[in-house]
């Protein structure tokens, strides 16, 4: 009886592992295979402005060659700690606001000196109503802080506003009509984006897909960072190594927008929302298909960040982030 059972379960299991083998690992076979890899400057480690297409922001980096550095705003929206809690408020707002700490310090300190030098905490302490007295002055100088700090604390709240979220840096409003389709305008960022710009983000998107495609690892060096193309190459090998091929065909660019640009070292960064669709399947030795659809297209939401020098060059990709919630 076990052994008419345990046949059928074993033929099932070699026919996987020799169609598919370690392959269900391979969703998101696409260029990056789904995760976050990568370097964007000093701001490697530090999320991205949320955008209209990617509202939820970005995944932190899985791989980069940049030394790890805190993350605010990954854990948790912006405004918040490393671990997802609010920053603090109350009494610990007092520690953000040098006239509440040097009111407080001076209260204290003053009561503190007094009592040290014989003289009491506020003139004297002589007996138990003294004492008493003492107390009083305490706790007067204890509310008179708390309420201090929530008036100092609700004042810079409200200048921040209630949401406690940054500015978009991204854009907003119609797209002027020398912007790509899909770009909204630009604005907010230190560095301006132009049109060219916006159409090579658009264009090496495709031509990457392309390459990728082909497994064409010297078209993939002029598109991308040394350290992108290792990620590729790798990310290549061992789908061979594995006996199977990924293929990504029908690309299609959906819309993007504007995260942040900047300037350092010498060298110019923009970090770009694309959305776009495609068909993405891996086969095996044979051909047949292993992972994904042949027919039914996916729609990836991810961040790209491009580098070139300030002085002037094209455009490479340095970094690829999924887009939150996508």
């Amino acid at each position: 009886m076990k052994k008419r059972f345990l046949t059928p379960v074993l033929t099932a299991f070699l026919t996987i592992s020799m169609l598919g083998g370690p392959l269900a690992q391979h969703a998101d076979a696409r260029p990056g295979q789904g995760s976050s890899m990568g370097s964007r400057g000093s701001r490697t480690w530090s999320a991205p402005p949320s955008t209209n297409t990617t509202p939820y922001g970005a995944a932190p980096m899985d791989r980069s060659i940049t030394p790890r550095s805190p993350a605010p705003g990954y854990n948790g929206y912006p405004g918040q700690s490393n671990y997802g809690a609010p920053f603090n408020r109350g009494m610990g707002t007092a520690s953000r606001h040098p006239f509440l700490t040097g009111f407080a310090g001076g209260m204290l300190g003053a009561g503190l000196f007094g009592l040290l030098s014989g003289h009491g905490f506020m003139g004297g302490v002589h007996g138990l109503f003294s004492f008493i007295g003492l107390m009083i002055q305490i706790g007067l100088i204890v509310m008179i802080v708390m309420w201090l700090v929530r008036r100092f604390s609700g004042n810079s709240s409200s200048r921040r506003g209630n949401s406690g979220f940054p500015l978009n840096q991204g854009a907003s409003g119609p797209a002027p009509s020398t912007t790509p389709a899909g770009f909204p305008a630009g604005g907010g960022s230190s560095l301006a984006i132009t049109s060219a710009d916006y159409q090579a983000f658009q264009q090496t998107l495709l031509d990457i897909q392309t390459a990728w495609n082909q497994q064409n690892i010297p078209a993939l060096q002029q598109m991308a960072t040394p350290e992108m193309v290792s990620y590729f190459n790798q990310q290549l090998a061992t789908l061979a190594s594995q006996g199977a091929r990924n293929m990504v065909s029908d690309v299609h660019f959906i819309q993007g927008d504007l995260a942040e640009s900047w300037q350092e070292a010498g060298m110019d960064y923009a970090t770009v929302a694309m959305r776009y669709s495609l068909i993405d399947l891996t086969t095996n030795a044979t051909g047949q298909v292993i992972e994904g659809s042949s027919t039914e297209p996916v729609t990836v939401t991810e961040l790209w960040t491009f580098t070139r020098p300030s002085r002037g060059g094209r455009w490479l990709l340095s970094a690829i982030q999924q887009g939150r919630g996508a």
